[in-house]
C-alpha cells in the first residue's frame, strides 16, 4: 500500500470510530457506486449521513477540508442518491458532511467535523 493510501486509510478508520462514538449506526464503509465511492455512510438519529473523509499529514498543503469543492459535492450528491436507492432506509432526512482528519507526526488525531456541508 502506498504511503497515501495508509494515510488515507488511517483517516477513514478515524473517523468511523468518530461517528460511532457519538452514537451513529454505521451503516457502510467504502461503498462503490456508478460515479465513485461513498466513505462511510451512518444514520444520526433518523439521518442518513454521508461523510467525506479528508485526511492530512499536516496542513502545509492547506486544510483537508479544502479539498472537497463543489465538484466533489456534486458527485456526493449523486452517490448518496444511489446509495439510497440501492438499499432498504427510509430516513426522515438526508445529509452530507465532512470530516477532516490531521495525522501529526506525534500525538493524536485532530478531527473536525463539518455538518451538512450543502
Amino acid at each position: 500500500m502506498r504511503a497515501k493510501d495508509a494515510v488515507g486509510r488511517h483517516g477513514e478508520d478515524v473517523a468511523a470510530r468518530y461517528v460511532q462514538d457519538a452514537g451513529w449506526r454505521l451503516l457502510d464503509r467504502n461503498w462503490r457506486g456508478a460515479d465513485g465511492e461513498l466513505d462511510i455512510v451512518a444514520l444520526d438519529d433518523g439521518a442518513l449521513v454521508t461523510v467525506e473523509v479528508k485526511t492530512r499529514s499536516g496542513v502545509g498543503f492547506g486544510h483537508p477540508a479544502e479539498a472537497v469543492t463543489a465538484r466533489k459535492v456534486a458527485r456526493l450528491r449523486r452517490l448518496t442518491a444511489q446509495w439510497v436507492a440501492v438499499h432498504d432506509v427510509r430516513p426522515r432526512s438526508i445529509r452530507i458532511d465532512v470530516i477532516a482528519v490531521v495525522l501529526p507526526r506525534s500525538g493524536p488525531a485532530q478531527v473536525e467535523h463539518l455538518v451538512g456541508i450543502v
